[in-house]
């Protein structure tokens, strides 16, 4: 009954990081085409900032516990969130000016 238990959270696990890193992959084609048209002007800033912070809390709280799904799948979202604010807050102060 234990190897059953274990298969079983071995097989959670997986399908958590697998999950986790796929969504935290859903920030980089906005990052992209943020970059290749220049513009952000339908992004939210308010989102993003609160994306970003929240990326960035859970994995801090990944690191705390140790805990590789949460650290690979949130360090993944920390790196596109942030991506995205910034170059939303580059290119929407940009679009300002012209």
């Amino acid at each position: 009954m234990v190897d059953h238990e274990k298969q079983t959270s071995m097989i959670i696990t997986a399908l958590a990081t697998i999950t986790g890193i796929l969504m935290s992959l859903g920030y980089y084609p906005q990052a992209w085409k943020i970059y290749k048209t220049r513009s952000a002007a339908d992004i939210s800033i308010p989102s993003f900032v609160i994306f970003s912070f929240g990326t960035a809390s859970w994995f801090c709280y990944g690191v705390y516990l140790r805990d590789w799904t949460i650290m690979s799948s949130f360090g993944l979202g920390v790196i596109g969130s942030w991506t995205i604010l910034f170059l939303s807050l580059a290119y929407k102060n940009k679009e300002k000016s012209a």
